[in-house]
């Protein structure tokens, strides 16, 4: 007898400033065929916006995060609700693409996928910079060229749109609380927060956790499980690059310290060694051709990798993680 799937689809919020995103990342969500199971809203640390949410949005369960305050305990408060097989993650700021749900859910079929993911394109709300390169969109929560997806699977999806199935979640016991950026000694202006502390890298940390507690199993890539994500104006700014760089080498260093380096730094490696010296290199050429902006993206390359590799080495070096074990290099980049 075949296996019904279905998705309980968990979106969790926190201000009112980005209630015409919430409402349509919702809508975007009705839409899917097949339906999901239930929409959960999860609001954090927001009563005003948690009332507005039970009287505006009609068909969806409305809860106040019931966890530690911040993304993690919201995205286990509706993990706690959830009747579906799979749950769902969707940011308030991201829309889906017709076909999402299908994707994901089609990836289940495989009973030793442990959750999926799939593309996370950019939304810019203002003129994106032309110094901004493709292999940095994990800055700004998308998903960047160069990203390591092999035969149809990934180490950890992109939070903004990911999936897992609910019996996995919940014998893992959830996300950790433990990456906040807030906690990590970093405030990044402009940055989504939830509960006034944003997160960074509790995907991968969860990933990797998932999987080890899962063996054969894998997280699969699905290309039609679409999102686009919103990329307000103050995320465009060299200010927001330069911070987000810091936060995520940081992250990466505590990261090593909970999973160790192999796994914690797999998909890094490649990418320094690999993606960002032909990225550099592709915009050098393009520079002496005289194409706009390509001289700042080859900057921007440059200088992204040092910011992230000196926040990583000043956290193993200064302790706040454990150091790396003997004749270990540093790998930095993105959290995918």
């Amino acid at each position: 007898m075949t296996e019904t799937i279905e998705a309980s689809v968990v979106i969790c919020a926190h201000t009112l400033d980005r209630w015409d995103d919430l409402t349509r990342a919702v809508a975007s969500v009705r839409t899917q065929q097949p339906q999901a199971r239930e929409i959960i809203v999860v609001i954090d640390n927001n009563e005003q916006l948690r009332e507005r949410a039970v009287r505006e949005i009609e068909g969806v369960t409305v809860r106040a995060n019931e966890g530690p305050a911040g993304l993690s305990g919201a995205r286990m408060t509706g993990a706690a609700l959830a009747a579906g097989s799979v749950i769902a993650f969707l940011d308030d700021d991201a829309v889906t693409e017709p076909g999402w749900l299908a994707a994901l859910l089609d990836a289940y079929q495989d009973p030793v996928v442990i959750g999926a993911g799939g593309p996370v394109e950019p939304l810019w709300r203002a003129p994106r910079p032309c110094w901004f390169p493709d292999e940095f969109l994990w800055v700004v929560g998308c998903t960047y060229a160069g990203m390591h997806v092999q035969q149809g699977r990934i180490r950890n999806p992109i939070g903004a749109n990911m999936s897992v199935r609910t019996d996995v979640l919940r014998r893992a016991g959830g996300f950790t609380s433990d990456l906040g950026r807030r906690k990590l000694g970093f405030s990044v202006s402009g940055k989504a927060r939830i509960g006034g502390k944003a997160e960074s890298c509790e995907e991968t940390e969860f990933s990797i956790r998932t999987a080890r507690l899962n063996p054969g199993g894998y997280w699969a890539y699905r290309d039609g499980a679409r999102v686009r994500h919103c990329v307000p104006a103050q995320r465009t700014t060299w200010k927001y690059f330069v911070q987000r760089c810091l936060v995520e080498g940081t992250a990466k260093a505590v990261l090593t310290g909970l999973t160790g380096r192999a796994d914690g730094l797999g998909a890094e490696n490649r990418y320094v060694r690999d993606v960002l010296p032909r990225a550099v290199a592709r915009n050098l050429l393009a520079a002496i051709r005289g194409e706009p902006g390509a001289l700042g993206r080859a900057g921007a390359i440059v200088a992204g990798f040092a910011l992230t590799a000196f926040a990583y080495a000043r956290t193993r070096l200064g302790g706040v993680a454990p150091a790396p074990a003997q004749g270990a290099t540093v790998h930095v980049g993105p959290n995918g």
